[in-house]
């Protein structure tokens, strides 16, 4: 396991997750007095790391059509897009 590319990986994950809409929806069900936490939890969970499979599916998907360079590129510039957007709406 390339534990470089693992941490990479959860470092750029963890903070762009941080404050998203995701994370605020997880939040404001944890917050209902009834709801079990651990419920929550697990359904965030789950919803989680099924997006990112199908993340990787599609990825490695394209990769064997489109020059991962290319992806990146595009990947970079909806980061930069979606940054942005987030500053002129704020």
């Amino acid at each position: 396991m390339d534990f470089k590319l693992l941490l990479t990986v959860f470092s750029t994950i963890f903070i762009a997750e941080l404050g998203d809409k995701t994370q605020i929806a997880t939040l404001l069900y944890a917050s209902g007095s009834t709801n079990s936490k651990l419920t929550v939890f697990l359904g965030s969970a789950c919803a989680l790391v099924t997006a990112s499979g199908i993340a990787v599916l599609v990825g490695s998907f394209l990769a064997q059509y489109i020059n991962p360079k290319y992806l990146s590129w595009v990947a970079g510039l909806g980061f930069i897009c979606v940054g942005i957007w987030t500053m002129i709406k704020a």
